[in-house]
């Protein structure tokens, strides 16, 4: 599997404070099958310079070579939604087309669609990162269908799935999954203790609801063609 949002890099925003723990996150995905991880800094109040994202990356994966734990660190960016659009280039996925945008999680923006239309124009491909803890879309989600519409995708959060963040949040999970709407199951993980690195669980849910191929696809094909920057499948 692979997991395309993860704050797995150490002491550079609410993820992990050392390289340990870092560690520590690698394995726990590595045991729950994941051999991928996109490491997605916050990026909305500090810009973190990409080529700090980069060496982190870099170092993290030389200890995970070094130590034998079959995890790829792979370089990507949790972005503000309000970030301006000349400032996305470096926060890409994998150097693609493709971006994770985090819209407040209080509301959606009135102005979200023209947000999103200003990146598609410049020829990102927005990823909306969990939308259903989004308490605008708790409240309706059928407004998240007409961001989609305008050419951006979605990923929900694996813990959503199984109720880790309550019963509202896993019903509009479900409900997002059983609409169609859903490209991508993530973990958003934060740490080793707390929102750990674990899709397997989610996965589980999601194959229940919409059978185990398509599920599969949201942590295998779908993000594999993310990284090499290809179409999403179907």
């Amino acid at each position: 599997m692979i997991d395309i949002h993860c704050h797995i890099l150490p002491e550079i925003d609410d993820g992990p404070s050392d390289i340990k723990e870092s560690i520590e996150m690698a394995k726990i995905a590595s045991l729950d099958g994941i051999t991928k991880i996109v490491a997605t800094p916050h990026i909305k109040d500090t810009l973190h310079p990409v080529a700090t994202i980069k060496k982190s990356i870099e170092v993290l994966n030389n200890r995970l070579t070094e130590m034998g734990i079959p995890v790829e660190i792979v370089q990507g960016a949790d972005v503000n939604a309000m970030l301006d659009v000349s400032l996305l280039e470096d926060y890409t996925i994998n150097n693609t087309a493709y971006i994770l945008i985090e819209f407040p999680h209080s509301y959606l923006p009135r102005n979200a669609k023209e947000v999103l239309f200003r990146m598609i124009i410049k020829g990102y491909h927005p990823i909306i990162t969990h939308p259903e803890r989004n308490i605008s879309v708790l409240k309706n989600p059928d407004l998240l269908f007409e961001l989609i519409g305008a050419g951006s995708s979605v990923q929900i959060t694996a813990d959503s799935l199984t109720g880790a963040f309550g019963v509202d949040i896993k019903e509009c999970a479900f409900y997002l999954l059983k609409k169609g709407t859903v490209s991508f199951i993530a973990t958003d993980a934060h740490s080793c203790y707390q929102r750990r690195p674990i899709l397997s669980e989610g996965l589980k849910v999601a194959e229940r609801i919409i059978g185990k191929n398509k599920a599969a696809n949201l942590v295998n094909l779908n993000p594999e063609a993310v990284l090499k920057g290809r179409p999403l499948n179907a």
